[in-house]
């Protein structure tokens, strides 16, 4: 049976490079119910972005604003620019039994834990190893050599936080990673706190034995 239930926000975190992004795409692409939370920035809109799909784009008074009056769930500056996670279309979505899928680092996740621990699930992807993390930033073909440096001195800054996850997995090989994320999300999905109609279907079942 369906029951009703809360949505999930799901948090999928990883060095650059690990497949967090690759294991993303596949889940939004394979489940109509999850969607991916829309950031929002203060930084200049780029060439064929658009507003409320790529980024919510706010200037920088709108954005403190916005922290001022507590409508953020999450924020960072990052190169001088601001994101965020807005409050409310996060709420709504968990409110109507929709999944939100995150992506934001160990920063962003400490937050969240902070104001909405209880609608979380979070999991960290390893590389195998740091020779095959660096081989698949060079694969890209999208940085530099010094860029691709500065990406694996980031990520033994992400990987000491590893132990604050609720799941940890090792992306040896892409689709399996993925298959264990889609896993965890099903198990989540199933809990009892989130299962809204449980306790009335329970009693529902009692008032049966007790008509016998």
């Amino acid at each position: 049976m369906n029951f009703k239930r809360k949505g999930i926000m799901l948090v999928i975190a990883s060095p650059s490079g690990a497949g967090k992004t690759s294991i993303t795409r596949n889940l939004l692409k394979s489940d109509n119910n999850l969607t991916m939370s829309i950031s929002l920035t203060t930084r200049k809109m780029r060439k064929g972005e658009i507003d409320g799909k790529d980024y919510h784009f706010k200037t920088i008074d709108e954005f403190n604003e916005m922290r001022e009056k507590d409508e953020l769930l999450e924020w960072a500056k990052v190169h001088d620019n601001y994101y965020a996670t807005p409050k409310a279309q996060v709420d709504e979505m968990i409110k109507n039994g929709k999944d939100v899928v995150f992506d934001i680092d160990y920063q962003g996740t400490q937050q969240l834990y902070e104001q909405r621990r209880a609608d979380m699930v979070s999991v960290f992807i390893l590389p195998p190893s740091i020779s095959e993390l660096a081989a698949r930033l060079k694969g890209r073909a999208l940085d530099s050599e010094d860029v691709i440096a500065r990406r694996l001195k980031n990520a033994k800054i992400e990987i000491d936080h590893w132990a604050e996850y609720d799941f940890v997995l090792i992306n040896d090989k892409l689709e399996e990673a993925i298959d264990e994320v889609k896993v965890i999300l099903k198990a989540t999905r199933l809990a009892r706190v989130r299962q809204l109609e449980l306790s009335s279907f329970v009693k529902d079942l009692q008032s049966q034995i007790d008509r016998l």
